[in-house]
């Protein structure tokens, strides 16, 4: 999985030079990379020949080396952004509009800082989350609107800090309610009651809004944790699953994803195998990340829409039979780009194959990469702490290195600092307009491991958003608070434990059951694969134990 995420980055940006248009564009490609990038329309378009780089294979040396001399002279598109209006600050989006530091999302609008999106409007800081609407700070949610400070929750309004709610609404500071309204730290109230405690609270305040957050942290653990948020799904192991059968150790797949293990971030999937980002209408695919999109018999690929038949390949759509390809359009049966006839094709492939396992690529800590194995890391067009890997699993630049990846040490800035962390006012009623686009310090300094950008701006829609939704104006960078984010998500790995029911409470002592459940008074017998460690401090119960006292 790490091998994979190191060839994708999603929200490491750069300013560059088009190597066509001599313009200036946002790239995902520092300037310290030997690539050639065009900017998205003129790498779309006719003006440039896609095979004009193409190679005879070499049967002297490594098919991965062939590959990354390939990939170093042939032209690259600056993102991988399809249909975005008024949304160049992003990557890896399609069918995005007046969106603004926005990564991997589909069909958003008027969204700010936020990756993981779907159908998603008028909202700043989210992750992995659909259909949220008029929102603040959410996360692995769907149907929210009006809703700040939200986690694993669903189909919600006008409610603030709640976790694993469904149908809630008029709330603030819960966890676990299904359908109730006016409810403060899961306590009811009358209408009239909650109107006049919540009044009370001014959530304009970063001061209020951090004890909040602290108060909130100490109710949550008391609380039960399902095992996993797996819904309308059959025989399926992992968390963030719906509408799924027949799937094995997957993760956020978001629906009709069957007979696949090992997949991630996928939707429309079938029969598929290692991956992260496969989908939207596909089969038949093996070890790869971000590829898709009515495809079928994909193996060994990245960035690869609409392809059929088709293996090593980058940034290749509309495509099939290819072989070691980068960068190619609607072409068929091309071997490292170079155009073939189908025989030709159907029979150097089996060659190339032989002489992938007789001469493989061996990397500098003396890994074996032959026929079957994913792009190794050190090729990638990227360094690790730019790529998605360390989001999912962070590595210090030592430990890096120690393993064979590449870093990329922060540029130097130069940056003058307008106003330091300490100054900020307190209060968004406080706020004046000057702070707009004046460079404010990030709270980290870059001293975290957090891609730190260590300071920032408040844009003008920005600022009028926390002033609409009386909010105080955040103290870290866009991209450490993305960090902040991905530390609420369970990690992309399973335990097998036994539930923590232990008949009247639970196994800690801390949580007192409400009813009697089906195994009487004795512990609970079931066991079950979770994303939740044994050594985590958080109540687990199974989902029959959980829906008993919850539902």
């Amino acid at each position: 999985m790490i091998r994979r995420f190191s060839w994708r980055n999603e929200r490491s940006l750069y300013k560059r030079k088009c190597d066509a248009t001599d313009k200036e564009i946002i790239s995902m490609f520092s300037t310290d990379k030997p690539f050639k990038i065009y900017e998205h329309d003129y790498w779309w378009s006719d003006n440039w020949d896609q095979i004009t780089q193409g190679k005879d294979y070499d049967f002297s040396k490594p098919f991965f080396i062939q590959f990354r001399e390939l990939l170093e002279s042939q032209p690259l598109p600056n993102l991988a952004n399809s249909n975005v209006v008024n949304s160049e600050y992003g990557n890896h989006n399609e069918d995005m509009k007046d969106c603004y530091l926005v990564y991997a999302s589909y069909k958003n609008e008027n969204v700010r800082y936020g990756s993981g999106l779907i159908n998603c409007k008028d909202s700043i800081d989210i992750y992995l989350a659909e259909g949220i609407e008029k929102s603040y700070e959410i996360s692995c949610s769907t149907g929210l609107f009006n809703t700040i400070f939200a986690y694993d929750s669903d189909n919600s309004f006008d409610s603030k800090f709640i976790q694993l709610c469904v149908n809630t609404n008029d709330s603030f500071g819960c966890v676990n309610l299904r359908n109730k309204t006016n409810h403060i730290f899961n306590k009811p109230y009358t209408k009239e009651e909650y109107k006049k405690e919540i009044k009370n609270i001014d959530l304009g305040s970063y001061k209020t809004i951090q004890e909040i957050k602290d108060k909130f942290k100490i109710f949550s653990i008391k609380h039960l944790k399902r095992y996993a948020s797996i819904i309308k799904c059959v025989n399926v192991t992992g968390d963030m699953a719906m509408n799924s059968k027949n799937c094995h150790h997957c993760f956020e797949i978001y629906g009709n994803v069957e007979d696949s293990k090992f997949v991630s971030h996928s939707i429309n999937l079938k029969d598929s195998y290692d991956g992260y980002g496969f989908g939207a209408v596909s089969e038949l695919m093996y070890e790869g990340i971000d590829t898709g999109i009515n495809a079928s018999q994909n193996k060994f690929n990245i960035f690869t829409h609409g392809c059929r038949d088709v293996s090593y390949t980058y940034a290749c759509h509309s495509s099939s039979n290819l072989f070691g390809c980068i960068g190619l359009r609607n072409k068929q049966y091309c071997i490292l780009n170079k155009q073939y006839t189908k025989e030709e094709y159907e029979q150097l492939v089996p060659k190339i194959i032989e002489h992938m396992n007789s001469m493989p690529y061996i990397d500098k800590k003396g890994r074996v990469y032959k026929y079957g194995e994913f792009f190794p890391p050190e090729l990638s067009p990227f360094c690790y702490n730019e790529t998605i890997a360390q989001e999912y699993f962070p590595l210090t630049k030592e430990q890096a290195l120690e393993q064979g990846y590449s870093w990329k040490d922060s540029e130097e800035r130069n940056l003058k600092i307008d106003i330091k962390t300490e100054d900020l006012p307190d209060h968004i009623k406080d706020v004046k307009d000057d702070i707009i686009n004046k460079i404010i310090e990030c709270q980290h300094q870059g001293k975290c491991n957090e891609q730190c950008t260590e300071a920032f701006k408040i844009i003008p829609q920005e600022l009028e958003f926390y002033r609409k939704m009386n909010l105080p104006l955040p103290r870290l960078c866009p991209n450490c608070r993305h960090y902040q984010r991905l530390k609420q998500r369970n990690p992309l790995k399973l335990w097998k434990r036994k539930c923590q029911c232990n008949g009247e409470k639970s196994s800690n002592g801390v949580y007192q059951n409400t009813i009697q459940h089906f195994h009487g008074n004795e512990p609970c017998p079931n066991e079950f694969e979770t994303t939740y460690a044994p050594e985590r401090p958080e109540i687990v119960y199974c989902e029959k134990c959980y829906q008993q006292e919850v539902v």
